[in-house]
């Protein structure tokens, strides 16, 4: 154990030159070539800024319009502060962060369980069991709403047939709980993160880890000081994608259980149409505005933790 603070330290040396290598061999761009290219990205993703713009800004421009403004019965429409006032108290503070829990909890989650799955698919030797696991990966992330929530309702619901076969009604399981729902949004989010992660492992050179071997370092020391520090930012990324991912759900949710677990999507389709209570509109658009700042924040972070993988990564 004496010799592990040198052994790291020549891991590091030798990971640092590798990467200081790499950017050595880049060739040279020409100047005139360096200065057209932000002006012709600008110019390619003008149709695309112009469709985000009519398709995203003017929803979101709407609903931040109708979540400040309150209109009387005389059809007079004043500015107002209530309708985030009320989105941060009572029953609607109480679906937020109902909403936050299950997200996190369930991200967290897929995360962890996620890193041994991707790892063995890397490691895998079987090229077409690889294509397989990643295949059906990307179908299973992909299916959700009403399909998923029936698929699980028949399987084990309360009349289930795992749920009868088992009898798992006599030892207190109940898929319409807070817990019932975890699992049903783990059975997307693993496979999510699996993709997620598949390519950042796929990034470990082997020359760090041979470096490593040389220095007589495990492999718990080579994970603990050199493949988990390179990817903690992707696990970090993946983590708030996949809380992204959850935190927008809806129709699984809204097939499933309805209004008696407290999540924001399934309050503000009944707000927006008025199953409680008429009149709420403002309230829901609030809550939507809630949302996409919520949104904002995990693309935000994301964005930043990729930039920092793609440095050792790419």
């Amino acid at each position: 154990m004496t010799s592990a603070a040198p052994d790291v330290v020549a891991q590091r040396a030798v990971v640092v030159a590798d990467a200081g290598a790499q950017t050595l061999r880049r060739e040279p761009q020409a100047p005139g070539r360096r200065a057209a290219r932000p002006y012709a990205g600008w110019l390619g993703v003008i149709p695309l800024l112009a469709f985000a713009a009519v398709v995203l800004g003017l929803p979101v421009a709407a609903m931040a319009a109708g979540s400040i403004t309150t209109t009387d019965d005389a059809g007079a429409t004043e500015f107002t502060g209530a309708n985030f006032a009320a989105t941060f108290d009572g029953p609607y503070l109480e679906s937020l962060m109902g909403s936050v829990r299950l997200s996190a909890l369930t991200a967290f989650v897929a995360t962890v369980a996620s890193l041994p799955l991707a790892h063995a698919i890397v490691r895998s030797r079987f090229r077409g069991l690889r294509e397989a696991v990643l295949s059906a990966s990307g179908v299973i992330a992909n299916f959700g709403g009403v399909p998923l929530a029936f698929a699980f309702v028949s399987t084990l619901g309360n009349a289930g047939v795992l749920t009868g076969f088992f009898g798992l009604a006599d030892k207190g399981w109940s898929l319409y709980t807070f817990w019932g729902m975890a699992i049903v949004y783990l059975y997307f989010l693993v496979p999510l993160m699996v993709l997620t992660l598949t390519p950042a492992l796929d990034g470990l050179k082997p020359q760090w880890r041979e470096a490593a071997q040389n220095n007589r370092a495990t492999g718990f020391q080579y994970w603990r000081h050199v493949g988990f520090p390179i990817l903690f930012p992707t696990l970090l990324s993946g983590f708030v994608l996949l809380f992204g991912s959850a935190f927008s759900a809806y129709a699984t949710a809204a097939a499933m259980v309805g209004s008696s677990i407290p999540l924001v999507t399934v309050k503000i389709a009944s707000a927006l149409t008025g199953d409680v209570l008429v009149g709420q509109a403002g309230i829901a658009l609030a809550l939507g505005m809630d949302m996409i700042v919520v949104a904002a924040l995990v693309m935000g972070i994301q964005l930043l933790l990729q930039r920092r993988t793609s440095r050792w990564l790419s």
